[in-house]
């Protein structure tokens, strides 16, 4: 009788479980989101960017001399590094002791179509880094970026005029895209084929368009997110519907399928930008890229270098990822590859041990206080002027030396 009562009160605790959080799936979920809770203040803003900063965790005795700079993609919120609680990349590096910035590309709109690749590789990316050398009072900095947001950092560090990256990590981000038999070189060459009988045989330019043509909405880029992993994309909901008494879980769900489902729209100018140089042209296969009216040139980095990429990412392998530690000149350049996809490399649940831990590590080793003082304080530079910083809470392996192991 006693074990038939425990039983009773099992089902009954499931049955309320599962009603509540089924209920609050359907009707609250903006209860359910744990996304973008590590408070942060805002110290500069170019509309439509802003910078913010994470402070270091309280119990840190001394912070690490060179401050980190994470970059992420466009298209995605920033949420993607503070996605949950104990899924944050933000508040890992804040615990790890690092100052902590955020290049926050904001929320574009059509009116922000023309926006270009020179326009955030070096605008915007220079704004950024004046903004964080001025808070923190340090010439030196690190980059931290994924996919894209990696990307930009490359272009950034290669025009050659900022001396002072002492290091630069980047996730998944695409050099060559004509590398292996993947989604992306798969695209690329069919673009190429494509742009050289154009080209050939009429007048029609791609760089003639207006940029506004190529802006794609948040859905579509959600859309893109969701097709590098299409069967995890569907059976997801077969989880949830099976889990739905566990209020962990589904608020896990929940989370991810809100930030899944809410990407932003992309800059046509950087999609026109992306589609000649890259897709097209594929300019960065050799290290060296025309953007604007500069040059950018991996054959200028010497900061020191981490590339990571994911074991099972099919839109940016390995070896396009690893690419890009040929062409630069720095001379402590490392590979790793991690397991996860395109998003599962840098968000999934093995990222915490195996791509934040090992970088976190990798830059304290790289973030002290030089003898020639290179990270020193910023001395007697005019303030810029900028907005009044507010704090804000949104409620809403070992690693191997030039040695890849692709799967």
């Amino acid at each position: 009788m006693k074990k038939l009562f425990k039983t009773a009160l099992k089902i009954n605790e499931l049955a309320v479980n599962t009603a509540t959080n089924a209920a609050d799936w359907f009707f609250r979920k903006e209860i359910l989101i744990q996304s973008g809770k590590t408070e942060y203040e805002v110290i500069a803003e170019h509309l439509p960017m802003r910078v913010r900063y994470y402070a270091p965790s309280a119990d840190t005795s001394q912070p690490h001399a060179v401050p980190l700079v994470m970059v992420p993609p466009l298209g995605v919120t920033t949420e993607t590094f503070d996605l949950m609680p104990d899924r944050s990349l933000v508040k890992s590096m804040t615990e790890a002791g690092f100052q902590v910035y955020l290049v926050d590309w904001g929320k574009p709109e059509r009116k922000d179509g023309h926006l270009g690749l020179f326009d955030y590789s070096h605008t915007m990316m220079g704004q950024a880094l004046d903004a964080v050398r001025e808070h923190s009072q340090s010439k030196e900095i690190s980059l931290f970026g994924w996919c894209m947001g990696g990307l930009l950092c490359l272009l950034y560090a290669g025009y050659g005029h900022d001396k002072h990256i002492r290091n630069l990590v980047t996730v998944a981000s695409p050099i060559d895209l004509r590398d292996g038999k993947n989604i992306m070189a798969f695209a690329s060459n069919t673009l190429n084929v494509t742009a050289r009988f154009i080209r050939k045989y009429s007048e029609f330019r791609l760089d003639r368009i207006n940029p506004m043509l190529f802006s794609p909405p948040g859905w579509m880029v959600s859309l893109g997110f969701k097709l590098t992993a299409p069967v995890a994309s569907i059976t997801t909901y077969w989880d949830l519907l099976t889990r739905l008494n566990d209020r962990d879980f589904v608020e896990q769900h929940t989370t991810t399928a809100d930030y899944l489902n809410n990407m932003m729209l992309y800059p046509g100018g950087v999609v026109r930008d992306f589609m000649i140089r890259f897709a097209v042209d594929n300019k960065l296969a050799n290290g060296k890229v025309k953007i604007g009216e500069l040059v950018s040139d991996l054959g200028n980095i010497t900061a020191n270098m981490l590339v990571f990429a994911g074991e099972t990412d099919h839109l940016v392998p390995g070896s396009m990822a690893k690419k890009s530690l040929r062409m630069v000149a720095s001379k402590n350049k490392s590979f790793l590859l991690a397991p996860g996809g395109h998003m599962g490399v840098i968000l999934g649940s093995q990222a915490r041990e195996h791509v934040w831990k090992q970088a976190a590590e990798w830059l304290q080793g790289h973030s002290q206080v030089q003898a020639t003082s290179v990270a020193a304080p910023i001395a007697n530079k005019p303030k810029a002027s900028k907005p009044k910083a507010t704090t804000a809470r949104k409620p809403r392996a070992r690693i191997q030396k030039d040695t890849p192991r692709v799967a």
